[in-house]
């Protein structure tokens, strides 16, 4: 389960099922058994939109960020604020980004920037603040810190803390355990497609982890 206000680990080995949940999560791929609930009822999600509808919002690693439009566009792509409801409205579309980005303190002071041009812990930041601008309750985030350094690594890490004190409900898929301990309070862990564990961090050593991974 993904409580608000809580940061979940979805854990495991390549092969262990990860992404094809986050997919099943998302509406990219359909359930053959099971159900899934959404505070209490069971939905159902044809296609990533019907997710998206009801709060659900997937950061994937390649953030699908158009590197040729500025900032402000990645931030609105397709939900541009308009006026008299044929023209973009980019007087509210800047004062919107700018209220957004700062609120969950994501350091992007261009937003007529490229986003090709961004690094990378701007890009996620651009990622994560799109979903929530889209009315996302639920966001679930694929190795947010790959191929960032240590200190953008910090600064991803710390958004999602701000998130989950916001009273969002978060699911982290990663690798890097030292980050999944800085940030997650609970772990899912699964091995082979079966969830083998669930638990608080606090209740888990690192090695007992690894030890449920690898089966």
């Amino acid at each position: 389960a993904l409580c608000r206000g809580e940061v979940t680990a979805l854990l495991g080995n390549n092969g262990a099922g990860k992404s094809t949940l986050v997919h099943l999560l998302c509406g990219l791929h359909q359930p053959t058994s099971g159900e899934i609930l959404m505070d209490g009822r069971p939905v159902r999600f044809a296609s990533p939109r019907d997710a998206r509808r009801v709060g659900i919002a997937t950061v994937f690693q390649d953030l699908a960020l158009v590197n040729t439009a500025d900032v402000k566009r990645n931030l609105f792509l397709g939900r541009e604020p308009r006026r008299y409801r044929f023209f973009v409205d980019e007087r509210a579309m800047v004062r919107e980004a700018r209220e957004r980005l700062a609120s969950l303190h994501v350091h992007v002071t261009d937003l007529w920037a490229l986003a090709g041009s961004l690094s990378g812990g701007q890009r996620q930041g651009v990622a994560i603040a799109r979903a929530i601008l889209r009315g996302a309750s639920v966001i679930m985030m694929d190795e947010p810190t790959a191929a960032l350094g240590v200190r953008e690594s910090q600064q991803v890490l710390s958004l999602i803390a701000r998130l989950r004190d916001e009273g969002m409900a978060i699911l982290v898929v990663s690798h890097n355990l030292g980050h999944v301990y800085s940030v997650a309070d609970r772990a899912v862990i699964l091995h082979h497609g079966k969830v083998v564990d669930t638990c608080r961090m606090s209740e888990r050593s690192a090695d007992e982890i690894v030890g449920a991974m690898s089966g």
